[in-house]
């Protein structure tokens, strides 16, 4: 069951963003603080990745853990609602899958970053977008 409220639940759905996480944030400014230049969420690229490194042709996704599913086969299911999420994490997958296909048949590198990772090891995360960025150079 579910601890909140349906009113307090829905308020902590609706304040979840889609871009700008902090994660994504503390990426972003590190990737800049190295000389990196990008574009956020590039509605060109397919998938519209996070960050973009059009040049290079590099897509960098920082995808949270709960709704890009790390682990979803083992991990613990939500108890409330569980056929939405379900269906929805799954979709998710899929579609994370589709948008490397596309980008990876179109010449792109793809990078995707767990936000826990980026969190616990921001420096390693920038150090592959280097290494991957330098290597097309």
């Amino acid at each position: 069951m579910d601890r909140h409220t349906p009113e307090q639940r829905s308020k902590n759905m609706a304040a979840v963003k889609s871009t700008g996480s902090k994660e994504e944030v503390a990426l972003g400014k590190a990737m800049w603080r190295k000389g990196l230049r990008y574009r956020k969420n590039d509605k060109t690229v397919f998938g519209k990745p996070d960050f973009t490194f059009k040049k290079y042709k590099v897509a960098v996704f920082v995808d949270s853990e709960f709704f890009h599913g790390k682990d979803w086969e083992t991990r613990k299911k939500p108890a409330t609602n569980a056929e939405f999420w379900e269906k929805k994490i799954t979709r998710n997958i899929e579609r994370d899958k589709e948008v490397n296909e596309n980008l990876l048949t179109n010449g792109w590198k793809v990078l995707r970053f767990w936000s826990n990772d980026v969190k616990k090891n921001l420096d390693e995360c920038v150090k592959k977008v280097l290494e991957v960025t330098n290597s097309i150079k």
